[in-house]
């Protein structure tokens, strides 16, 4: 049976007789192993006998790690990143099934790779265990006195890492230039399986994102973040912003782009590069190895420039939305006042607020003590996010099941502030 050649002389003396030399790093913390020495079911790794021994080579690859020799077509030696020729601890990984010890050659390195220092053994594991779409940022900042970036501008790329994913997100359910409140709850619920690796020294971030269901984000970035780059170089060119326009399409957005001045914002530059998962393949359309786009601090003037361009441009949207009302207030006791709503359908946003007039906001406030939402037209505002529901007409009390009923009024007396507005108002009169 192959095993793993560990070409240090780790534990085995140092010829001198003074007994173990220990390794170069303590492994912590060490899975559990079965009676044949690989690594227990249940720990995270990968069962061997479903992993793709072409796979496990992409994902080393990928990582950094460096295949140095082995016998052609049976299995290849590979080192970790930084490791030279003659130095390390190396994996030996079948190239095919093909023969009797394969699933056991690919037991013991994972086996290793579970116990190794190297921080790209868990992303390999992680790739392997749940088939992923790797997105990775570097940002280019200067580091501390020991060699590390300092903790808030490491939580400055955490946070602009995930302004772009909700980015990308928020392009896969529509293509605007200025989302604002819409979709946001079903975007932020698209990247709930995702995981993130951060490297040990703070430059980088690693994503991972599952194919089901996180691969159209991915792919929507791809070519959003690419469309970017594009319009950065068309304004920075010839001072036009009209390619900005055009990149909406792509799924370039507001979002997008204040995201990327997020990024770039303070740092001497940044990457941002996506990697399909080896087990799911190339999806349509887009390049097989992406190369890696890069912002730089002198493309802030053109991003702040088509964020606001983004923000005016947006237009109103008309709708016919469906609302439960969890908040009424108005000056006095006659006249117009202003409500909020629990958006039930008609428009893809959480709340909204909306002025009626003196007829309106009565049968607002009938509808919220019986526990009914209301339906009202009006046209959705790209000012405040879309948060807003002007020229409202239309105002009816909706009819709807007993359950849904029941749940409207518990949600009312957990509210008792917003049920003593409405009956003030009404006693008022």
């Amino acid at each position: 049976m192959h095993r793993p050649i560990d070409e240090s002389g780790h534990g085995t003396g140092d010829g001198a007789g003074r007994g173990p030399v220990p390794p170069p790093y303590r492994p912590h913390p060490v899975p559990p192993v079965d009676s044949g020495g690989r690594t227990a079911p249940g720990d995270g790794v990968p069962d061997p006998g479903r992993v793709d021994p072409r796979v496990l080579g992409a994902l080393l690859a990928r990582h950094g790690w460096r295949r140095r020799g082995g016998a052609a077509g049976r299995y290849g030696r590979w080192t970790p990143p930084g490791s030279g020729p003659g130095g390390g601890t190396s994996l030996l990984v079948p190239d095919t099934l093909a023969f009797p010890d394969c699933e056991d050659l690919i037991g013991e390195a994972l086996t290793a790779l579970a116990r190794s220092g190297t921080p790209s053994a868990r992303e390999v594991l992680t790739g392997l265990a749940v088939p992923s779409d790797e997105i990775r940022w570097w940002s280019e900042v200067p580091t501390g006195p020991a060699g590390t970036v300092p903790w808030p501008v490491q939580e400055q790329l955490r946070s602009a890492a995930r302004k772009i994913l909700l980015a990308g997100a928020l392009a896969v359910r529509g293509r605007a230039g200025y989302h604002g409140s819409r979709h946001r709850a079903a975007a932020q619920a698209a990247l709930e399986s995702v995981v993130v690796g951060t490297d040990p020294g703070g430059r980088a971030l690693t994503a991972f994102l599952p194919v089901p269901p996180g691969r159209p984000v991915a792919v929507r970035l791809h070519h959003a973040l690419h469309a970017a780059r594009e319009a950065v170089d068309y304004q920075r060119a010839t001072g036009g912003m009209e390619a900005f326009d055009t990149a909406v399409e792509a799924g370039v957005s507001r979002e997008l782009t204040e995201a990327l001045v997020a990024l770039v914002r303070g740092t001497e530059g940044a990457r941002v590069a996506l990697a399909w998962a080896p087990a799911a393949g190339v999806p349509e359309g887009c390049a097989a190895r992406p190369e890696p786009v890069e912002f730089s601090p002198g493309d802030l003037p053109a991003l702040r420039e088509a964020s606001a361009r983004y923000l005016t441009d947006e237009p109103s949207v008309p709708v016919r939305l469906t609302g439960a009302v969890v908040r009424m207030r108005r000056s006095g006791p006659r006249g117009e006042g202003r409500v909020r709503l629990r958006v039930l359908g008609g428009a893809d946003v959480g709340h909204v607020r909306v002025t009626l007039d003196e007829e309106a906001y009565r049968t607002a406030g009938h509808a919220h003590l019986v526990g009914l939402p209301i339906r009202v037209v009006g046209r959705l505002e790209s000012r405040g996010g879309f948060r807003r529901l002007t020229g409202a007409s239309g105002v009816v009390p909706v009819q709807v099941d007993e359950a849904e009923r029941d749940r409207l009024m518990k949600s009312l007396h957990e509210n008792l502030d917003f049920l003593e507005e409405a009956c003030e108002a009404e006693e008022e009169r």
